[in-house]
């Protein structure tokens, strides 16, 4: 495993108690390099959506965690926030609350000539998922083939 899967994996079991004493859902943790900047980011959710109010709560409590514990190496930013309306499906949850409801898929490379596809979630495992397109087909996709799968917006 390498830091990055530690220092995720640590975070999410340090906030993990703050979000549920909250009523919160965590959605996922990340520890990205953007720039020269190291960023250790928890996406929070609950019904209703997430406010500014309370990612700066979550925040604050666990900026005290960090402190203490003190598990990351580099010096970063440490960042909570809703995981936005283009929400990306990433765990087991995600897709069991977006069975039967319309989903975007892009992949890595062209499938069928297109990279981008939007339909029904029909179904899903740990290799594989599956959408029913508009012309009522179903289109299997490779969980490697698939750069990111979300909710589909409608605007």
């Amino acid at each position: 495993m390498g830091r990055r899967e530690i220092y995720e994996e640590k975070t999410e079991k340090f906030i993990l108690p703050i979000l549920e004493k909250n009523r919160f859902e965590l959605v996922d943790v990340e520890y990205v390099k953007e720039g020269s900047t190291w960023y250790l980011r928890a996406y929070i959710d609950k019904e209703g959506g997430i406010t500014v109010d309370d990612c700066e709560s979550v925040a604050r409590e666990m900026n005290e965690i960090l402190d203490r514990e003190d598990y990351v190496e580099d010096s970063y930013v440490f960042e909570v926030s809703s995981p936005g309306l283009g929400r990306p499906l990433k765990k087991e949850k995600d897709y069991i609350r977006n069975m039967g409801k319309e989903i975007e898929i892009r992949t890595y490379r062209a499938i069928r000539h297109a990279k981008e596809f939007t339909g029904t979630l029909k179904a899903y495992d740990e290799k594989t998922v599956t959408i029913t397109d508009e012309n009522g087909e179903d289109v299997v996709f490779e969980k490697a083939d698939i750069a990111l799968v979300r909710q589909a917006l409608d605007f």
